[in-house]
């Protein structure tokens, strides 16, 4: 044999590292693989770990009032979601279907009419001179303005309008969401030690913390901002359709959005009160007004006490939704924002925080 035919010998550490490569590659496999059969799920399994987390305090305290039936009160609790969801949240989602239809059908039609923006808007501050000439521009030429916006509004507006048609699938989704939520509520603390294990060994000691974090991102921005706006939005819009408004779900959708956006519902609910007194009768407008005015200053009472230390950016919060809508449609709405303040907060923890000479050891 010359000496080119001899055989390649590989020394212990060559092989150890071979070894390390074709574990990494299997495990890289693996995990591609789960991705891929749970990436149709990702949006609903991700939106029921979010309330599990949001209601969790719920839980427990009903939990403690049924002298620990954890069963009963995770039954209960998911009962109630799911009645929410078939009730009120599927009555707003049908008006919602019936006004976009008649609104596209205006549209096209060229039935609608915008008044001319008030002089006053030119004054707001960075926004007003721009603000002012779209305004301008929607009430003299909508069409114009709708052409114009059409490249930046069609991925988004297609599918806000898919998911305003395919609104029982839609419902079907936060269903599952709301039943997965309930299951997690009981193996609740086991699953969050898990969750501290594993960051632990992918962030060294500061994973508990990032656990820690992320937990009280999901309670405030859950609780303190879309939760009030979907309570906001749900009131305003049955509140619109006992009065026989038209377009209630429209309206409360936009409703919706604002408080999302922490605009806040005010530019869309106070043109509403004043409109009830020329539409309806003294009686009626009296009492829409005594119900629309509570239901408008919701937020800035409740939002101190669910959303304490929220320190969000609108900016992150206004990606998150709109990202969030076109990744995943309607349910992407809720978790899109949600999502990328927790990424937005432990990313900010991380570039703040300096690492220990253990975690730099490694």
């Amino acid at each position: 044999m010359s000496h080119d035919d001899r055989p390649v010998t590989l020394n212990t550490s060559d092989e150890t590292l071979i070894v390390l490569v074709i574990r990494i590659i299997c495990l890289a496999l693996l995990g591609y693989w789960s991705f891929l059969l749970l990436r149709p799920f990702l949006a609903i399994i991700v939106w029921s770990i979010i309330i599990a987390v949001a209601v969790y305090p719920m839980f427990e305290m009903l939990s403690a009032k049924l002298h620990g039936h954890q069963k009963v009160a995770a039954i209960t609790i998911t009962t109630l979601g799911i009645l929410v969801i078939l009730g009120p949240a599927t009555w707003l989602g049908l008006s919602l279907a019936a006004s976009a239809q008649i609104l596209l059908a205006r549209l096209s039609e060229g039935a609608v009419a915008i008044p001319s923006p008030p002089e006053a808007i030119k004054g707001w501050p960075l926004v007003g001179d721009k603000a002012y000439e779209i305004w301008q521009l929607a009430s003299t030429n909508l069409r114009g303005l709708l052409v114009e916006a059409a490249p930046q509004l069609k991925p988004l507006g297609g599918r806000l309008l898919n998911a305003a048609g395919n609104l029982g699938l839609n419902l079907l989704k936060f269903i599952l969401a709301a039943v997965i939520s309930g299951f997690l509520l009981i193996p609740g603390p086991s699953l969050v030690e898990s969750s501290k294990n594993i960051l632990v060994h992918v962030a060294g000691r500061r994973g508990e913390d990032f656990i820690k974090l992320a937990g009280a991102t999901i309670r405030n921005v859950s609780r303190g901002v879309i939760g009030i706006a979907i309570l906001q939005a749900l009131l305003a819009g049955m509140g619109l359709l006992l009065a026989g408004f038209p377009a209630a779900g429209l309206f409360s959708f936009l409703v919706l959005l604002l408080g999302i956006f922490q605009i806040g519902p005010s530019i869309i609910l106070i043109p509403l009160i004043v409109w009830s007194w020329f539409r309806l009768n003294t009686t009626g407008a009296i009492l829409f007004t005594a119900y629309m005015v509570p239901v408008n200053l919701l937020d800035n009472l409740l939002r101190p006490l669910l959303a304490k230390g929220l320190s969000t950016p609108m900016p992150v919060i206004l990606i998150g939704v709109l990202g969030g809508t076109l990744a995943h449609g309607l349910i992407g709405l809720f978790v899109g924002p949600v999502v990328l303040s927790i990424a937005w907060h432990l990313v900010a923890v991380w570039i703040r925080a300096r690492p220990t000479g253990a975690e730099m050891a490694g």
